[in-house]
C-alpha cells in the first residue's frame, strides 16, 4: 500500500452500532488519501464481524484485550504510516468534507498539529495555547477533532498508560509546554466532526476523579505548585454540584494537603 497523507484510528470495544456510524463517515469524506487502522478491545457482541465485513475500508485491525483506551490508541499509533494521525472513537463521525477541511492546512504547512471545529451538543473550536495551564476550553476535541504528525507523535512517545482518564491532557501538555510544538485550529465555522456526547470512556467517572487526575498531570509536568492548588481550588468551588460527597470543605482542605505533597488522590 502506497504511503497516505492521513492515518486514522478507531479504537471500539462492544460498540457495535456506534462503529458503523463511524465507518459510514470514513467512507462518506471526499479526501480518500488516508488508511484506516481499528483496534477492538476483544469485543463480544460481532464488532470482529463488522471489521471483516468492510475490510475494503479498513486496512490494518487488531481485536484483543488491551490495558485500556489509551494502550488501544497506542497500539493504533504503533501501525500507523501516515504523514498525520488522526483518532475518532467508535460513535464520533466525521464530518464529509472533515479530512478535506484539515488537509487544506496542512499541505502547505508544516504545523505539528491542528484542532478542527467539532460539534458535541455545542460547536466547540479554536486553540487557545496557554489556557492550557488551567485547562479551561483551551481546544476543541481530542477525539474526531485533533490530528498530529506522525513525526511529531514519534518525538513525544505514547500515551502515559500511567493516567487512566486524561492521559490525553498529558500528551496536549507535553506537546505545547514542553516541546514547544507548533499548532493552529480551523476556523470556527469550518467543523471537522460531530462528537457522539455520554458514550465517551472518560463520562464513566467522576467529577472529582478527573480533576484529580488533571491535578497529578500538571504536578508530573512540574507545573509551579501553587498554580496547581489555585487551579484545582477554582475547578473545585465552580463545580462543586458535580462532587457527591459528604464534608466537601474537609476534602478541599486535604486535597489542598496532598498536592503540597505532590500527591492527590489519583
Amino acid at each position: 500500500m502506497d504511503k497516505k497523507f492521513f492515518s486514522i484510528i478507531t479504537v471500539v470495544l462492544n460498540a457495535k452500532e456506534d462503529f458503523i456510524e463511524t465507518i459510514n463517515s470514513l467512507r462518506k469524506q471526499k479526501f480518500k488519501d488516508f488508511e484506516y487502522i481499528v483496534i477492538d478491545g476483544g469485543s463480544t457482541d460481532g464488532t470482529k464481524n463488522i471489521i471483516e465485513k468492510n475490510l475494503d475500508i479498513i486496512d490494518k485491525w487488531k481485536s484483543e484485550k488491551d490495558l485500556g483506551i489509551y494502550d488501544a490508541m497506542n497500539k493504533g499509533i504503533s501501525l500507523c504510516e501516515g504523514d498525520y494521525i488522526g483518532i475518532i472513537n467508535s460513535g464520533d463521525k466525521y464530518e464529509p468534507n472533515g479530512l478535506d477541511i484539515v488537509n487544506s492546512y496542512l499541505k502547505k504547512n508544516n504545523y505539528d498539529f491542528i484542532f478542527g471545529s467539532v460539534m458535541k451538543k455545542i460547536l466547540r473550536y479554536g486553540y487557545r495555547k496557554y489556557r492550557i495551564y488551567w485547562n479551561f476550553d483551551f481546544y476543541s476535541s481530542h477525539s474526531s477533532g485533533f490530528f498530529i504528525k506522525r513525526s511529531s507523535q514519534n518525538k513525544l512517545g505514547n500515551y502515559n498508560l500511567k493516567y487512566k482518564i486524561s492521559a490525553d491532557y498529558d500528551l496536549f501538555y507535553r506537546m505545547i509546554i514542553k516541546e514547544k510544538m507548533v499548532g493552529i485550529a480551523t476556523k470556527k465555522n469550518e467543523i471537522v466532526g460531530n462528537f457522539k456526547s455520554g458514550t465517551s470512556y472518560s463520562s464513566k467517572f467522576s467529577f472529582l476523579e478527573h480533576l484529580n487526575e488533571e491535578t497529578q498531570i500538571r504536578l508530573d509536568n512540574n507545573q509551579n505548585i501553587f498554580v496547581v492548588i489555585l487551579v484545582f481550588t477554582i475547578h473545585f468551588i465552580k463545580n462543586i454540584n458535580k462532587i457527591n460527597v459528604k464534608n466537601k470543605f474537609n476534602i478541599l482542605m486535604g486535597s489542598i494537603f496532598k498536592i503540597l505533597n505532590k500527591k492527590t488522590n489519583y
